[in-house]
């Protein structure tokens, strides 16, 4: 028997409870896989609160983790016992000391990254992927608008979007995480409490706007998002953190310059295992060359995840954060 924490219910972080769990051996196409480390993400969060359902309850979740392949189910090629290995995206059972898990989701790691990197990078630097070039093909010379850009995923796209070449403006709560978002690679960060960001970004951009926004506060931000683009720009909302955004009457997008929109998923830009393994081998070619450094700023033991639950809601962690089994 292993433990993880299990949620009978959705609510708030006190549904999480630490139990003794029996993963079971390996099915056909599965290993077992013993986590040293896994990532804390909003997507946890709207999982537990039952935004975001889950196939059934009770349940595991956490979508993103690293560590070693501990046994193999039939038919298992991709990866060997004894791999380093990690993962980000369904199915959710990554706050567990050991899961199983389909083997095709899995990828080897280079050696000079670490499991607790792993597990802090791996689901939002291939978000930071897809982002980057795959909603929009961020090129040398653009301007993009990233909110929440001391997040996690945030710190990632200001130092990639830089390396690319492109000028990067960012949103975040307060001086402290504009220092760290400008040490990252962000221009032009933006102080939400001191001021309207579309005037700051049109005065920033010399009143043309920016090419692309990327969005994961939702309601707080979306309507104001859309004054901050040129037009023909790209609207990107890729998470709620704020809360669900209202529904929206599409000429709105007409009036404000023939916007695009979209409302994309890793799991949509990943489905294909060929598509998994550029997104990650991007990534770790960023990582490794030192283009992209992904700082773990938070660690919590997994069996103390309703506190790490409790910070990140509350905006008290910045960058990226692990649990620790």
């Amino acid at each position: 028997m292993t433990r993880a924490i299990v949620i009978h219910e959705t609510g708030g972080p006190e549904v999480m409870r630490w139990e003794e769990v029996d993963p079971g051996a390996p099915d056909a196409g599965e290993v077992l896989l013993r986590h040293e480390a896994v990532g804390l993400n909003f997507i946890d969060v709207y999982h537990r609160t039952g935004l975001y359902p889950l196939p059934g309850l009770p349940a595991i979740i956490g979508m993103e983790g690293a560590g070693i392949v501990e046994a193999l189910g039939d038919g298992v090629t991709e990866v060997a016992v004894g791999d380093r290995v990690a993962y980000a995206g369904p199915p959710p059972g990554a706050y567990a000391e050991k899961r199983r898990i389909p083997a095709r989701l899995l990828i080897r790691l280079p050696e000079a990254i670490p499991s607790a990197t792993a597990a802090a990078m791996m689901l939002q630097g291939m978000t930071a992927r897809y982002l980057l070039r795959g909603c929009y093909p961020v090129r040398a010379g653009d301007t993009i608008l990233i909110h929440a850009a001391a997040g996690g995923v945030g710190l990632i796209v200001c130092q990639w979007a830089r390396h690319i070449g492109a000028t990067v403006i960012g949103t975040v709560g307060s001086e402290e995480k504009a220092r760290l978002a400008r040490e990252n690679g962000c221009d032009h960060p933006i102080v939400y409490a001191t001021g309207d960001f579309p005037s700051r970004v049109r005065e920033i951009t010399g009143g043309r706007g920016v090419d692309v926004v990327y969005d994961s506060v939702g309601r707080a931000t979306f309507m104001k998002s859309l004054d901050c683009l040129r037009p023909m720009g790209m609207m990107v909302s890729f998470g709620q953190s704020s809360g669900s955004v209202a529904p929206i009457d599409l000429s709105i997008l007409a009036a404000k310059g023939s916007l695009f929109l979209t409302r994309p998923s890793l799991m949509t830009y990943t489905a294909r295992r060929e598509d998994l393994l550029a997104h990650a081998g991007d990534l770790f070619d960023v990582v490794g060359r030192g283009a992209v450094a992904v700082e773990v700023r938070g660690r919590y033991p997994l069996a103390e995840a309703a506190r790490a639950h409790q910070d990140l809601e509350g905006r008290r962690t910045t960058g990226s954060s692990i649990l620790i089994p």
